[in-house]
């Protein structure tokens, strides 16, 4: 078993001075800490995996492909390899859990 606590690893992040932290890669999937500040610009390409990602804390609006949605803690969003995606109008500090499927390169 691999067990994570999401304050570990939001000052790991932190500390590697990183928007990103990858803290499992398996045969199949990936998994990492995605944080964004208030007012931030979200960076991000798109990706050659599926991706899922899960709000931990914060609110913002994500953009994907021509669709977009308000997120906040616990909003739950699927996001197909290669489609472009953004968080923006970030309103409170977002911290994500995304799942990258296969693994991210």
């Amino acid at each position: 078993m691999k067990a994570f606590r999401l304050d570990e690893l939001d000052a790991e992040r932190a500390a590697n001075q990183g928007a990103y932290l990858q803290f499992l890669r398996e045969r199949n999937m990936s998994v990492g800490l995605y944080a964004l500040n208030a007012a931030e610009h979200d960076p991000q390409k798109p990706h050659n995996q599926d991706e899922v990602y899960f709000v931990v804390s914060g609110r913002a609006l994500i953009t994907v492909g021509s669709e977009t949605t308000q997120v906040a803690r616990g909003s739950v969003v699927y996001v197909p390899a290669q489609v472009p995606h953004k968080f923006h109008h970030i309103s409170e500090d977002l911290r994500v859990l995304v799942v990258f499927s296969p693994p991210e390169a």
